[in-house]
Order: C-alpha cells, then sequence, then structure tokens
C-alpha cells in the first residue's frame, strides 16, 4: 500500500477534493504512477496555508507521522491563475526537510484551463511543461472530462 498526503493552494481552501479522490480511484494525472490493482491510502489533506506557504513547514510533517511515503502537490497549484510562483521551493524544501518524494500535481489539468494557459508566455518561459510533465502525458479526452 502506498500512503500519499495532498497539499492545495491556499485559494481553494475550501475544495472538497473532488476532482483529486476521482483521479485517484480513477489512476489519471498523476496518480496514472500507481497501479490501479495496488491500494492507495490518502493520509491528509491541507493546503498550503496561503501565501507564502507557512504550512508547508508544518504539514508535511504531520502526513509523514501518518505514515505518508510521497507528498502530491495539487494540480491547482499549476493551473490556478497565476500558478504558483512558489511549487519549486515547496517541493525542494519538503523532499530536503522530510525526505519524502513530492510530485507535482493530482487530477489531470482540465483542458479549458490548458488551452487558455498554453498561450502565456510563463507556461513555456517559466518551464511550467517541465514541472507539470506528468499531467500533460494525460490523454486530451479524460482533460476535457475534468472541465
Amino acid at each position: 500500500m502506498t500512503r500519499i498526503g495532498i497539499i492545495i493552494c491556499g485559494r481553494y481552501q475550501s475544495c472538497g477534493g473532488g476532482k483529486c479522490f476521482r483521479a485517484l480511484r480513477e489512476r489519471v494525472g498523476a496518480f496514472a504512477r500507481y497501479p490501479k490493482e495496488d491500494p492507495v491510502e490518502v493520509v491528509g489533506f491541507s493546503y498550503c496555508g496561503g501565501c507564502p506557504g507557512g504550512n508547508v513547514e508544518s504539514v508535511p510533517e504531520e502526513m509523514k507521522n501518518n505514515g505518508a511515503q510521497v507528498i502530491h502537490l495539487a494540480t491547482g497549484l499549476i493551473v490556478g491563475y497565476p500558478p504558483c510562483p512558489r511549487i519549486r521551493e515547496f517541493k525542494a524544501f519538503i523532499e530536503a526537510r522530510y525526505g519524502l518524494p513530492v510530485v507535482v500535481g493530482t487530477h489531470p489539468i482540465p483542458l479549458k484551463y490548458l488551452s487558455v494557459h498554453e498561450k502565456l508566455p510563463f507556461w513555456t518561459d517559466g518551464g511550467m511543461e517541465d514541472l507539470a510533465a506528468d499531467l500533460l502525458a494525460e490523454d486530451r479526452a479524460v482533460m476535457e472530462a475534468y472541465n
């Protein structure tokens, strides 16, 4: 069994996690890395604390104490506008401080967001294509289903 924690963007702190949990169930988006036959348990779901991400110091520790083996930074950090400017720092900090791998993304990028983001300079100039590579590998029909 793989145990994961999910950290979402503070702008969406009241999000119920529907798309994330659906994607985990369907094993799409960044959750495609986990074989469907292998159980995955969510041991924590929280938000970053709002800019500049104060919860990123403490929330991963609680998740790790509850058995998390990997932390996912939610897709909303990438496709919210503007994308989180600290996502790379969050990833580096969590990996260094807690020794847990960090995956950028949860559910597939909704196609309606991707079609706009691809036209904006921060997407290619800011290296978002590399950062969101797992999510961009998703089939476009699946992305559309997450609109």
